[in-house]
């Protein structure tokens, strides 16, 4: 039995996953220990968690590997800089900065802190082989189609390949400076929002425009062939070789210089990403296309970054060619460490890769877990009034109870989610019924934008009563955007964002104002008490959905640990906090405020 470690840093979301056997045994990202959002420091936490959840150490190993070859990445820096100097001077210096003070000692990295011990070699496949391995090697297909797309990997932005048992095979890629997940994150950051973090508010401020730049972007932008392959004018962009990603000359196209961060929308950015919504769901069917009449094969497997646009996936299901698809939760770079690892362990060693049908990464509930006596502990500490109910039938029933009278509960279960969703396991609750919970979660718990819609959570079997879906169309992992069925929306009068919290179906809370919604579906095998949770809200109310919403507030990653919720909880305005066995209520607490206002908390962060 092998047991591999696999290691993604330095860019963004580092993390660390471990493999045994061929098996996935743990995975978590930098930024859940650190308390940094999107830390891409060296995972010295992720590694050590990893280590310790396999029972091994690092002598103990038998590989250890790392996401993409630096040094290839390196050149396809040097050479660009190179191509545009002098214009480039700045951003060069910046990146000689980061190469000299750390990747340019990755060996050195890799083998210190909790892998000190370690004394083999370390492998080093490239970036997009890495995701076409998280893509395929956890999927529930013997064979299938890969597709990965991101901003850039060594020269790559995107790849073609094919899976087989356990191997995979990439066959063509498309190569830097072409980038479809840099040219989304052109217009991210030109619509005030933050490059790498702010492209899923992009995609979820898109439905309240129309898409009126889509024939500019079409016509001047990009070159569009048949196969998905394309060419952007470069003109247009300044990230080749500098500091910003739009240049003057795409301010000047797109009306003016771009939207500021942390003030008022306007229609222009609504309709901004409208546009580049569309563009890039059409080049992902024609990606997918292409790769489909190419292998002929039935099923297809995506990661990446743009395989976090769940738009765009949502409509691949309806409209494309693969009559099964599967997307990796953790598309992003820290997935990249999974999939290095799981590489090592198929490919290169030859483990035996066993297929299940309802894929092999576990509901991604990959990290680390909390007994009751650890939790109580935490909760004595900081002064809690709490109750222990040690009957799972009556913890659920109490907690449906909760729900159903319009209380925000914060769920803390079991292990932690692997990847940028929460999946019920560090979980913020509500009522998907409530007309008024979408203003009152985003407001006054999660202190974020008003236009940002809620993801529903379902039981799987009713998740076609609400969302024109086929069975296998949506899962656990709220990876897929699925219209809601016609006979539950209601007419609404207003466009833009002025229609933001009008009711438009009987689960408003959940129903974006194009009627659709990211669904994660929940079932018994993987959920547990999460599916008893959502089962028991189903009997007391006839409704199978809840809002389902990441345990953590504006700017700060999802809790990991104990003394993490109860900080959430004591700084929010969250009814009940449900940790383990236990019950808090707010309304009991001495140790914490009754309510508190926006303000006070936005004053609290930026202090």
């Amino acid at each position: 039995m092998a047991v591999v470690l696999g290691v993604s840093a330095f860019y963004h979301d580092s993390a660390a996953a471990i493999v045994a056997d061929g098996r996935i045994v743990a995975a978590a990202q930098e930024e859940r220990f650190s308390r940094v959002r999107h830390d891409a420091s060296f995972p010295t936490n992720a590694i050590a968690y990893c280590l310790q959840a396999a029972g091994v150490s690092a002598e103990q190993l038998d590989l250890a590997t790392y996401y993409e070859k630096p040094l290839l990445k390196f050149g396809r820096i040097l050479e660009m800089h190179l191509a545009t100097a002098p214009r480039g001077l700045p951003s060069f210096i910046d990146s000689m900065s980061q190469w000299l003070t750390g990747k340019f000692r990755m060996d050195r990295l890799l083998r210190s802190g909790p892998l000190e011990g370690y004394r083999k070699k370390f492998l080093y496949p490239e970036h997009h082989e890495s995701h076409a391995a998280s893509a395929f090697f956890p999927s529930p297909f013997e064979e299938a189609a890969i597709l990965t797309i991101d901003g850039v990997g060594e020269w790559a932005t995107a790849t073609c390949g094919t899976g087989k048992g356990n191997r995979i095979e990439v066959f063509q890629e498309q190569r830097y400076p072409h980038s479809l997940g840099l040219l989304y994150s052109t217009f991210t950051t030109f619509c005030g929002f933050k490059v790498n973090s702010g492209e899923y508010k992009l995609m979820g401020l898109a439905p309240y425009g129309s898409p009126v730049y889509a024939d500019a972007i079409r016509e001047r932008l990009i070159d569009l062939k048949e196969d998905g392959s394309f060419r952007l004018d470069l003109s247009y962009f300044d990230y080749w070789h500098g500091r910003r990603m739009p240049s003057r000359k795409f301010e000047e196209l797109f009306g003016g210089p771009p939207h500021v961060p942390e003030t008022p929308l306007t229609q222009r950015e609504c309709d901004l990403a409208a546009s580049i919504q569309v563009v890039t769901e059409e080049i992902v069917l024609k990606m997918a296309g292409h790769l489909h009449r190419r292998t002929g094969l039935r099923s297809a497997c995506l990661a990446g970054g743009v395989a976090l646009n769940c738009v765009a996936n949502g409509r691949l299901l309806r409209e494309g060619p693969f009559e099964n698809v599967w997307f990796q939760p953790a598309s992003g770079d820290a997935g990249g460490a999974l999939g290095a690892a799981l590489f090592v362990s198929h490919q290169l060693l030859g483990e035996e890769r066993r297929v299940r049908e309802d894929d092999s990464q576990s509901g991604s509930l990959l990290g680390p877990e909390f007994d009751d006596a650890a939790i109580e502990s935490i909760l004595k500490a900081n002064g809690a009034v709490y109750e222990r109910i040690e009957s799972e039938t009556e913890l659920c029933r109490t907690v449906a109870k909760l729900l159903a009278s319009a209380n925000v509960v914060g769920w803390f279960q079991g292990r932690m989610e692997f990847g940028p969703r929460a999946l019920g396991s560090r979980s913020i609750l509500g009522d998907a019924r409530s007309a008024k919970m979408q203003e009152v979660m985003n407001l006054k718990i999660k202190f974020r934008e008003s236009f940002r819609p809620f993801a529903p959570v379902v039981l799987e079997e009713h998740a076609a009563d609400y969302w024109d879906c086929r069975p296998g169309d949506v899962g656990p992992y709220m990876m897929t955007v699925m219209p809601l069925r016609e006979e539950r929306r209601m007419a609404t009068r207003s466009n833009g964002l002025g229609c933001v919290n009008e009711v438009r179906s009987d689960i408003p809370a959940v129903t974006h104002v194009d009627y659709s919604a990211r669904i994660q579906t929940v079932d018994a095998k993987r959920h547990g008490r999460f599916h008893r949770l959502l089962a028991a809200f189903y009997e007391q109310t006839g409704c199978p959905v809840l809002i389902n919403t990441s345990f953590n507030v504006r700017g700060e990653p999802i809790v990991h640990t104990p003394q993490e919720a109860w900080n959430c909880f004591a700084a929010t305005n969250i009814d009940a906090l449900v940790i383990g066995s236990f019950i808090v209520l707010r309304s009991r607490q001495t140790a914490v405020r009754q309510s508190i206002s926006p303000d006070e908390v936005n004053r609290l962060h930026s202090d």
